[in-house]
């Protein structure tokens, strides 16, 4: 019996659990030993003798006047045959032979043992690591199975999935590394603590324990955001003005991010100064991306605008996005990222959106359409005359409410609507040719022609001139005949068009000034 007690003393002492739970264990397996061999209803007490060590099974009956149930029930004549104190409702306790116990019962016994203790072990293991949830631990490859690592914590064992590795990083057996307690279960399989090496918290971590100024709460970590293995981003704030909080993270010669990076095996860390102002937190956590301006769309979903020099866009964005990614991750904003050119080209959409191209359909009123047909055109988004026009008599008869003798008013009123512009001195018949004494007017050539209408033919630049305003200057003519009556204005002509080479303005001007020259 000493053996007993001192193989659940050490096993006990190995595991980190309390004796009686092994106890109870014990206790329990030799219950269900005891019904598998016996196979039968009864209830059973297993119980140990503290001064011997043994244990023993009892089979537990009440004592009754009438017995209805034979398995839990005996008269009281035989229970006071085993104790003479038993009394009607007493429950008697009936000794079982352990011996009788075959090899299958004691493995089952074992079995049952062994469960329980692991499930002791996870509620130990559970009570001590849950509540140390973020905290850096040292550990030691115990093993590898398959691409997760099984770490040995001292009192228990860790897990390191996948998942939770660095891709710049691979161990081997007995190596010792760093993690941080990532998550604590009890009802899993295997270990029970899982580690990780790519949570944020170990940079986090790392910096506390490299810079005194975040250990004494000089400086205040308030956020990072982590690609484990790329790059990460990391705000701290001093509450000492006379204290750099960039700087003292830093050190001298970069000698304490130097050695945070050593650990994570060359990982790239960006320090930056957290700000209340999500503007100014936006700027510093999009560098080195140099921003040129940032518009809060909406402060209740967190979501912003950046703007960015087209040069810097690219930077900005970083390789595959991450630069940009990991900005919104320390800031928990939503941001849209554009360059100055996919701005300005987004404010011309918009402000062409504002301008309705085309005539609303509520002119049509004037020219005999109902306004009961205007709001049915309306309801169902014909908003202009236009797209109204636009539609054939089969499309309109689909619109709910309009029935086909309706169909013809509207395109009566649409009609009359465009009649204006075909009738309108303003806009003259691209095909009618210009009359014929403006053509000899001006001459054979084409240089008094002022426009050229959409069918390709000149028009007479009479109507052009004579639409000018009368303060137009003093080389505008009211008509060509007075622009042709003017000595200078056809001299110009001359020698600008019709003069012969060799001859120029200097010949012209020196007959003008010498009457005896052609005497």
């Amino acid at each position: 019996m000493e053996t007993i007690f001192q193989s659940i003393e050490i096993l006990s002492k190995e595991k980190g659990i309390d004796p009686q739970i092994v106890l109870d264990a014990v206790k329990d397996a030799m219950l269900i030993a005891a019904r598998k061999h016996y196979r039968t209803t009864e209830d059973y007490v297993a119980d140990m003798d503290p001064k011997t060590g043994a244990i023993h099974l009892y089979a537990v009956k009440k004592a009754a006047e009438t017995v209805t149930d034979p398995v839990h029930e005996m008269t009281l004549a035989e229970a006071r045959r085993i104790d003479p104190e038993a009394e009607v409702g007493s429950e008697i306790r009936i000794t079982k032979n352990t011996d009788a116990l075959g090899r299958i019962s004691a493995q089952t016994a074992k079995q049952v043992i062994f469960q329980k203790v692991r499930e002791a072990e996870r509620e130990t293991v559970f009570n001590e690591y849950s509540g140390r949830t973020g905290e850096l631990v040292n550990c030691t490859i115990k093993r590898v199975e398959g691409p997760d690592y099984i770490l040995d914590l001292g009192k228990t064992e860790a897990k390191l999935p996948k998942k939770e590795q660095s891709r710049l990083e691979s161990y081997s057996v007995s190596d010792r590394v760093r993690c941080v307690i990532k998550l604590v279960d009890k009802s899993s399989k295997g270990p029970g603590v899982l580690v990780s090496r790519a949570a944020p918290e170990l940079v986090m971590r790392l910096f506390e324990q490299e810079v005194p100024e975040i250990y004494d709460g000089t400086v205040a970590i308030k956020g990072c955001a982590r690609e484990a293995g790329e790059r990460t981003k990391i705000a701290v704030q001093s509450r000492d003005r006379d204290v750099d909080s960039v700087g003292a993270c830093v050190g001298m010669k970069g000698m304490r991010v130097q050695s945070i990076i050593r650990e994570l095996r060359g990982e790239k860390i960006d320090i930056i100064e957290y700000s209340d102002d999500p503007v100014v937190f936006a700027t510093h956590a999009l560098s080195p991306a140099k921003v040129s301006r940032i518009s809060i769309l909406d402060p209740l979903e967190k979501h912003m605008e950046v703007i960015v020099d087209d040069s810097q866009l690219s930077l900005a964005i970083g390789k595959k996005g991450q630069n940009v990614r990991l900005a919104a991750k320390l800031l928990t904003w939503k941001i849209d990222i554009k360059s100055e050119e996919e701005k300005r080209q987004e404010v011309e959409s918009a402000m062409a959106a504002l301008v309705a191209p085309g005539a609303p359909v509520s002119v049509l009123i004037e020219y005999g359409l109902a306004e009961a047909l205007v709001e049915k055109l309306l309801e169902t988004g014909v908003g202009t005359i236009e797209k109204l026009g636009g539609m054939t008599p089969e499309q309109l008869e689909e619109i709910q409410g309009i029935e086909p003798q309706m169909v013809g008013q509207i395109q009566d009123a649409v009609n009359a609507y465009y009649s204006q512009f075909e009738d309108s001195p303003a806009a003259p018949n691209a095909e009618e040719p210009p009359a014929e004494e403006e053509v000899e007017a001006s001459g054979t050539d084409d240089r008094f022609v002022s426009s050229v209408n959409p069918a390709g033919e000149h028009e007479p630049a009479e109507e052009e001139v004579e639409a000018a305003p009368e303060d137009s200057g003093p080389e505008q003519f009211a008509t060509i005949e007075d622009a042709a009556s003017s000595p200078a204005h056809v001299a110009g002509i001359e020698t600008t068009q019709n003069q012969p080479e060799g001859t120029g303005p200097e010949g012209m001007e020196h007959d003008e000034r010498s009457p005896e020259h052609g005497q």
